[in-house]
């Protein structure tokens, strides 16, 4: 079946992205992308690496965007993130390197394995954290749910997957959960309190519901993040970008996974911090591992994640969010640039 087209005008003028300190798409192509010879950004990766051990057939009638496609129409779901094949491998690497940034665990929450019998995985993507929850919880029921059919079709017999915008009302029934999982759903939610209040209604009483973000923010300790770079231009656009939508990708900056939480009355709230240098410019080990994780998810289908902000929202041409994502890369492999992320994970209790 023939995949939509989408015709969208750019929603973000141009005014609008100066007045957020947004550099314009040409400024990219007016500097150079030719990597420094003397950064030795090549060895320096190589040498940690060699130190480092039946659905309906018209939920398949994607969009079509800038070459890529998007989730089929449903209700009023928005995505930015493509569903193509390309696309699908980024988000299998990208659960890798946030169990990478999680020193292994899939969740924080104090589980008891003897008590969980059902799960869900709201914005589930590829599955992955769905299947492997499964394979460590093998006698728990869990449910993965997402906007778009890219799931696996060989899964373990305690997996099952559903489609499902999060945005609109749950329809299970109260306390049917025991863990409600959420994962880098920024830009996706209309409203965070709401989200929140769906997942205390449907989580049993003294369950557990986490949600696990990252700051958009490239933060840098010594400046070398410098202000007119590519790193500095990435959570300006994408806050705008979001700000248009009606879709925050400010989560972590207000604080929205606790605060949702306590507004719906969930209970001893705990908070992990975690820091995450990109690339492998950090001398701990650990650290550096969890950056060539980050780097490899980010540059995996880099056009991909950049194409329906950069493109459909401020109405940049996909040659000139070309030239912005080799600057990007550019930066990513300069270890003299010591760029860092921050991400945050958030659980709490319903009471009993």
């Amino acid at each position: 079946m023939a995949a939509q087209t989408a015709q969208q005008a750019p929603l973000l003028s141009n005014e609008e992205q100066t007045a957020v300190g947004i550099l314009p798409a040409s400024h990219w192509q007016q500097q150079s992308t030719v990597e420094d010879p003397n950064d030795d950004a090549a060895s320096s990766i190589e040498s940690f690496m060699s130190s480092t051990a039946s659905l309906s057939s018209t939920i398949f009638e994607y969009r079509t965007i800038h070459g890529r496609t998007y989730h089929g129409e449903m209700g009023n779901a928005e995505s930015w993130e493509p569903n193509d094949e390309r696309h699908k491998d980024a988000l299998d690497i990208a659960h890798h390197a946030y169990t990478v940034v999680m020193d292994g665990k899939l969740y924080m929450a104090p589980l008891d394995k003897k008590k969980v019998q059902k799960v869900v995985d709201i914005g589930t993507g590829t599955g992955l954290w769905a299947i492997d929850f499964a394979d460590e919880f093998p006698n728990t029921e869990v449910i993965g749910t997402d906007i778009t059919p890219i799931q696996p079709s060989w899964i373990p017999a305690n997996v099952k997957f559903e489609l499902d915008d999060c945005n609109r009302e749950w329809t299970w029934p109260d306390n049917t959960f025991d863990f409600v999982h959420l994962r880098m759903m920024f830009g996706l939610i209309e409203d965070w309190e709401a989200l929140f209040r769906q997942a205390y209604r449907t989580c049993k009483p003294g369950g557990y519901t986490e949600s696990f973000i990252k700051c958009g923010t490239f933060f840098s300790d010594d400046g070398s993040v410098k202000d007119d770079s590519a790193m500095a231009q990435w959570h300006r656009v994408w806050n705008a970008a979001g700000k248009k939508m009606g879709r925050t990708f400010e989560v972590y900056d207000h604080d929205l996974q606790r605060k949702g939480m306590e507004a719906a009355g969930f209970v001893d709230i705990q908070v992990q911090e975690y820091y995450i240098p990109v690339g492998v410019w950090h001398q701990d080990k650990n650290l550096a591992e969890k950056g060539l994780w980050w780097k490899i998810m980010m540059e995996s289908d880099l056009e991909g994640y950049l194409n329906y902000p950069f493109n459909a929202v401020m109405g940049w041409t996909p040659a000139e969010t070309a030239v912005y994502a080799a600057h990007l890369r550019k930066e990513l492999n300069n270890p003299k640039i010591h760029g860092y992320f921050k991400a945050r994970s958030v659980w709490g209790r319903k009471p009993e």
